[in-house]
């Protein structure tokens, strides 16, 4: 039986494969990003076009491309679908190819833009009309730039800076969010936080982590645009708020050289402690047993100056943690939930409640700096 690839067949445009792909997943990532694009084959066997070692000037081959082709005012935009593949094409916006795309005829270079993103077979091509469109706000672009933006880890970034630009940008940012993964969802959530409307705010809340590493780039951005503290100090928290704000803080412990980290979030210790309030509230999950058990060993492993808490405070935290992780229904939660896993999690508390009993936090710590 022949693979995937072959039945959509070599001439499949990037743009039907993403829309195929995504017909059979609307309301998730794409496995695998959508990979192996339908020009894999081609792009594997083309010579490694030599990347400029001076970032200004990223981009700046694309645009001399542009500009005669622009300058031509007989030259098709099917003429562009080969033009730039020993060109290097930046997945990101350069300011040289914005340019390209100021200088020619607006309405010509969005209808080329268009026309690369709906019927180019070749990625390179297809980036380019991205980048065309990224370059301007016409609303009549979203769908397009919605449907590409889901192969996220070629067309993510141009994606999230072309739809952050648009009226109506933040429910079409949203949309794409909930439909990608990895670095994808990195470029989408960070442009769902610089657009900064309120209508989002909700949803970064509740759903902007999905539990990858890569989380740890944009956890304390969401935590700080969306006001965390002032959501989860509220009286009116629901589950998705409190489950995902155990994602966030687990995810800031430990995501040095990412992102934000405690250590440098001023309401860390106001927002650790309603977390560890609330989940005294909530029913055991292992997911919830999960992220506490962890948000309270990081804590604890980290040297005092580097868990954004006094030692007072982070005691009182970590106390109220284990409270609810030490009751039997959170460890028989935690147990069922994860099978052999969960002896390792089971360690990480016993291991805090020992240190905690024994006092050694403080001493810990402080030869931790040592």
């Amino acid at each position: 039986m022949p693979t995937e690839p072959e039945l959509l067949g070599p001439q499949i445009t990037l743009f039907e494969h993403a829309l195929r792909l995504h017909q059979r997943h609307p309301d998730g990532a794409l496995p695998n990003d959508g990979k192996p694009y339908p020009d894999e084959d081609r792009h594997r066997s083309r010579p490694s076009s030599p990347r400029v070692r001076d970032r200004r000037l990223y981009g700046a081959d694309v645009a001399v491309i542009l500009d005669k082709h622009f300058s031509r005012p007989e030259a098709q935009a099917s003429e562009l679908v080969d033009a730039f593949r020993d060109a290097y094409v930046p997945i990101y916006r350069y300011d040289h190819i914005v340019a390209a795309a100021l200088r020619a005829d607006r309405e010509r270079v969005q209808q080329t833009g268009r026309w690369l993103v709906r019927h180019s077979n070749d990625r390179n091509a297809a980036t380019v009309g991205l980048a065309l469109l990224a370059a301007d706000w016409a609303e009549d672009a979203i769908p397009l730039i919605q449907t590409i933006g889901l192969l996220s880890s070629q067309f993510g970034p141009l994606a999230a800076d072309a739809l952050q630009r648009r009226r109506g940008g933040a429910e079409a940012l949203q949309w794409l969010a909930e439909r990608v993964a990895g670095w994808g969802r990195v470029y989408v959530v960070e442009a769902l936080c610089r657009q900064g409307s309120a209508s989002s705010r909700p949803w970064l809340l509740r759903h902007a982590c999905d539990g990858d590493y890569l989380n740890g780039y944009f956890a304390g951005t969401v935590a700080t645009t969306a006001h965390l503290h002032e959501a989860i100090t509220s009286t009116d928290a629901d589950d998705d708020l409190i489950d995902h704000t155990g994602r966030l803080l687990r995810t800031m412990a430990d995501c040095d050289g990412m992102g934000l980290t405690l250590e440098h979030y001023p309401p860390a210790p106001v927002v650790l402690a309603a977390h560890a309030a609330y989940l005294a509230q909530q029913p055991p999950t292992a997911n919830r047993y999960m992220d506490a058990a962890m948000i309270a060993h990081y804590l604890v492993a980290k040297p005092l100056n580097r868990c954004g808490c006094t030692a007072e405070q982070r005691d009182r935290i970590v106390q109220r943690y284990l409270a609810v992780l030490d009751q039997p229904d959170w460890r028989y939660a935690v147990r069922v939930g994860l099978g052999p896993t969960s002896s390792f999690v089971a360690w990480f508390v016993d291991h805090i409640a020992a240190r905690l009993r024994l006092g050694a936090f403080s001493d810990v710590a402080e030869s931790d700096e040592r």
